[in-house]
């Protein structure tokens, strides 16, 4: 499911216009993204928890050519899903 097909299913579901979900669906990602690039944790009770990690440099190989090289440090989003996500899952198997 992509961003568009997300938008459409919420607005079947809830009665509003496509617009007004997009506009909510765009300002929830921004908020998301505006507390991570901050340092700040974003937890949804029952769904999960985004969160900043840090990633030292590492050494590393070209898998063509085998060269070696340098993994820059950088920071990654982290996902950890909650407890009800987590049983969903598991009762689908």
């Amino acid at each position: 499911m992509d961003k568009s097909e997300l938008i459409t299913v919420v607005a079947d579901k809830v009665g509003l216009s496509k617009k007004q979900v997009r506009n909510v669906v765009n300002e929830i990602l921004a908020q998301i993204s505006q507390q991570l690039v901050s340092g700040q944790k974003v937890k949804l009770v029952g769904f999960g928890t985004f969160s900043k990690q840090y990633r030292a440099a590492r050494d590393g190989r070209n898998p063509r050519t085998g060269e070696r090289l340098v993994i820059p440090e950088r920071h990654v989003v982290v996902f950890n899903p909650g407890s009800e996500l987590k049983q969903q899952l598991k009762q689908a198997q």
